[in-house]
């Protein structure tokens, strides 16, 4: 089992920002940012590459839920900015879809 799915099963700590059914968002334990918050689904995708058609309806909450954590933080005022790595030679270090909401 991968170390997002272990948070999102709360076998290991985090800071949660909030949560429904589908998605978790957490403070990343090593920011990039002041601001650096994780939004990840709980289903488990490797990366956005491996989404599918079927995946499109937790793909809209997906990026919907960054705008909720942005906005929750503060940060849609100022501006944020939202980061999805895919692949280890774009940077992607967890192969767990998620998206980095910095600002």
């Amino acid at each position: 089992m991968c170390l997002f799915c272990k948070i999102a099963r709360k076998q290991i700590p985090s800071k949660i920002a909030f949560e429904d059914d589908d998605l978790l968002a957490f403070h990343d334990i090593n920011p990039a940012a002041p601001t650096h918050i994780l939004v990840i689904p709980k289903k488990h995708l490797t990366s956005l590459a491996d989404a599918s058609t079927e995946d499109e309806a937790l793909l809209g909450k997906l990026l919907l839920a960054t705008q909720r954590a942005a906005r929750e933080a503060g940060l849609v005022e100022g501006g944020f900015r939202v980061v999805a790595n895919t692949g280890a030679n774009a940077g992607q270090s967890v192969f767990h879809l998620h998206l980095h909401v910095l600002g």
